[in-house]
């Protein structure tokens, strides 16, 4: 047997298991699509790469947008020994063994590692603080990519020592030159394959995709896939064949990228609307979308407080118990709590008396600064503190009926002002 046919063989049968959207990556700035903001010629991020000069950065933008495309366009041009691994299945010993093998690397050879880890935000505030003093003293280059907010996912010490490059969804013009180019490919994409699909068909993909480039990708070759050719060999790709290739992408999609942020908004708008109906609508396509019930459940303690108030005080007592509830049970069973939790929410009267009133003070604070505490608020904890006069004239408030009294609690400079006002 001819051993170059049977190698080639097994090269043809392994590409054909690689996904449309790893094979047709683009291995320079030149044939990569969209984030002109950034990639752009003159740009910061496109001097750094193309200098070879990169600084610790994190990639934040929206599923599908090119984040790992870029890494690995550097991986291809940088001279710094390149390493990538997935936060989802790397653990701190896989970080220590990276970190020990870039210092020796640094040590020996003068050469310095950039480390790529995908999908950051999963790692906890341990597992980033272990490479943190590195990416400090430059052992390592560090480049980070998230859907998520780096604000809120990012351990503070970590996004001082690195830049935030917000990557923007993919628009349908760049979405659809992506399709064309990988639909004409020979060697990496669908070029081998003679397609003809309709405008509608290619519209609905490109719609559908929610500026996705990966999902648009893999809609395009399940399409080609499970299409049989007609007797000119053509494969024909219509309307029907292009909704079934999309089946259930769109939810998935939504839960990292803007749609995330967007039904989050409604969800909340519509509680603090007292429409439980459309709650609960919204909170099915979160949990449908395979959102992290943990945030569903702290907008709804937040929302307890900050919408509800002491309108019903209980509100804040429900919604900590749904948190609860998504700690204990789990899921799928703790979308009955969370529903509870919405219904009752959305159900309850409001105020948000509390949160303005703090709002308000926080105006004051800012406006004033630090203004003095009343003497006979103070505390004379010492002999000399007495003689000064803390304490002095306090009036305590259970020694008067109701336990209430009369006196000023505010600074001087404030008077009698009003924060809290319940509805």
């Amino acid at each position: 047997m001819n051993m170059d046919l049977f190698a080639e063989d097994q090269r043809k049968q392994i590409k054909k298991q690689v996904p449309l959207a790893d094979r047709i990556r683009p291995k320079t700035l030149e044939d990569f699509v969209g984030q002109e903001h950034i990639v752009g010629k003159g740009k910061i991020l496109r001097k750094m790469i193309d200098n070879d000069k990169l600084i610790s950065l994190i990639l934040w933008g929206p599923p599908g947008s090119g984040k790992t495309t870029l890494a690995r366009i550097i991986a291809h041009l940088t001279k710094s020994h390149f390493i990538q691994f997935s936060a989802v299945t790397s653990g701190i010993a896989d970080v220590k063994r990276v970190i020990r093998e870039a210092k020796n690397r640094l040590r020996i050879y003068n050469q310095r590692t950039i480390l790529f880890i995908d999908e950051i935000h999963r790692f906890n505030k341990t597992q980033q603080d272990t490479f943190l003093p590195h990416v400090e003293n430059g052992t390592i280059t560090l480049i980070g990519a998230t859907t998520e907010n780096p604000s809120f996912e990012v351990i503070g010490p970590l996004l001082s020592r690195t830049r935030i490059f917000t990557l923007k969804r993919l628009t349908p013009p760049e979405i659809k030159k992506i399709l064309n180019r990988a639909i004409k490919d020979k060697s990496k994409g669908l070029g081998q394959y003679k397609i003809k699909i309709s405008p509608q068909a290619l519209d609905l993909i490109i719609q559908g995709s929610n500026g996705d480039a990966r999902i648009a990708l893999n809609a395009v070759e399940v399409a080609v896939e499970t299409t049989s050719p007609d007797k000119e060999g053509v494969h024909y790709i219509n309307l029907k064949t292009a909704e079934e290739a999309l089946q259930s992408k769109a939810l998935l999609y939504d839960r990292e990228g803007e749609e995330h942020y967007n039904v989050i908004s409604a969800f909340i708008k519509s509680m603090r609307g007292s429409d439980p109906d459309a709650a609960l609508y919204w909170l099915a396509r979160m949990i449908e979308a395979g959102e992290n019930p943990r945030f569903i459940a702290r907008r709804m303690v937040i929302f307890a407080s900050e919408d509800v108030g002491n309108a019903d005080p209980q509100a804040l007592s429900v919604a900590t118990a749904a948190a609860q509830a998504v700690e204990f049970v789990g899921m799928p069973e703790a979308q009955i709590n969370l529903a509870q939790a919405a219904t009752y929410l959305a159900s309850a009267p409001k105020s948000n008396a509390s949160y303005a009133g703090l709002l308000s003070a926080k105006e004051d604070v800012k406006r004033t600064l630090n203004l003095p505490v009343p003497l006979h608020l103070r505390n004379p904890a010492t002999p000399l503190m007495k003689k000064l006069g803390y304490g002095k004239d306090y009036k305590y408030p259970h020694n008067f009926p109701g336990a209430k009294v009369e006196q000023e609690y505010l600074p001087k400079a404030l008077g009698k002002r009003k924060y809290y006002r319940p509805k």
